[in-house]
């Protein structure tokens, strides 16, 4: 497979090396998927994708992507085709079982993913390459252990998609894991090709409503890439009515919230009730003693949830107590 150099596209993840085999290359696929002859390999830090047509090499390409560390979970997939809007894994010896899951209809049973005798499944339409957020495909995996899911986002490695606290998140294959990324899936479009490695959601608060509208409920949603630095983190407001997409309250890029090393994390909304008025609701995990507002509304509350009424437009800076005393700013 020798396209002139100069015809070769290259790309690679944040933080890739793109030069010789980091180590001795072991090769994982040679073969022609769909209208083209492909080999991935991996090298110890990197997985590296060569692919060009099969007539001629006109179009050739060249990806590398991190994934030093990676664990048999995270060996799981890898991308081997792009072609029309869709893409096919190649998935590990241990594999048992691949479905696609719609991560918009949680209650939804998936479809079951054929592979042919190398591994290599079927076309899924990739909502990496999607224009809309109509429908989120997911590639569900059964291996010894259980099932697991893994989202494209535009790169080699998929991301393995979790849920629940920082320390301890699990896949997010549960009912209630379901129907909260249902609400929050099209916000992953704000992670696509960052070299995510897995991203977590977990509920952080729950919040009675003002005015009897019921009780939101404030996720976290934190994206881990490969090389260890350039997380985004994520924070989200969810209406009762399970039909609403989440809204976006604050996101931030290189903060450790919501992770391991700090899963604090605090922010706040401006949401209108029913009967029309309006409020700046805000929420705060549980080490949370008291909350304040203040400049374009003053408010304050002890505990960790607080709701002031407001105007519309308002602003607002959204300040916090911690249970030993520190005072922390909201995710930004």
């Amino acid at each position: 497979m020798g396209a002139a150099r100069g015809s070769v596209r290259s790309s690679a993840t944040p933080g890739t090396p793109v030069g010789p085999p980091m180590g001795p290359p072991q090769l994982l696929f040679a073969g022609r998927v769909d209208a083209g002859r492909v080999v991935l390999f991996h090298d110890g830090l990197r997985a590296v994708r060569y692919a060009e047509p099969v007539a001629g090499t006109a179009g050739a390409a060249l990806d590398f992507a991190r994934t030093d560390g990676a664990d048999a979970v995270g060996s799981t997939a890898l991308v081997v085709s792009r072609a029309a809007g869709n893409v096919r894994y190649l998935t590990a010896p241990w594999v048992r079982e691949t479905a696609v899951r719609n991560l918009l209809a949680p209650a939804k049973e998936p479809y079951v993913l054929a592979r042919d005798a190398d591994g290599v499944t079927d076309p899924v339409p990739s909502p990496a390459q999607a224009k809309g957020c109509t429908r989120w495909n997911a590639l569900q995996v059964r291996d010894g252990a259980g099932l697991r899911l893994f989202t494209d986002l535009g790169e080699l490695a998929p991301a393995r998609l979790l849920w629940g606290r920082p320390a301890d998140p699990a896949d997010a294959t549960g009912t209630e894991a379901r129907e909260a990324w249902a609400r929050t899936a099209c916000q992953l479009t704000a992670v696509r090709a960052r070299g995510v490695r897995s991203v977590n959601a977990w509920r952080f608060a729950r919040q009675p409503l003002p005015e009897d509208a019921g009780l939101g409920a404030w996720l976290c949603t934190r994206a881990e890439t490969w090389r260890g630095t350039g997380g985004r983190v994520l924070a989200q407001f969810l209406v009762p009515s399970p039909e609403v997409p989440a809204a976006l309250a604050a996101r931030s890029e290189g903060s450790p919230a919501c992770g391991v090393r700090d899963p604090r994390v605090l922010a706040g909304v401006l949401w209108r009730a029913p009967g029309g008025s309006w409020y700046v609701l805000a929420a705060g995990s549980s080490d949370f003693a008291s909350l304040e507002v203040s400049g374009g509304v003053e408010g304050r509350s002890d505990g960790s949830v607080l709701a002031v009424r407001a105007s519309a437009g308002a602003e607002a800076d959204l300040n916090g107590t911690l249970r030993d005393g520190t005072r922390t700013a909201a995710l930004r």
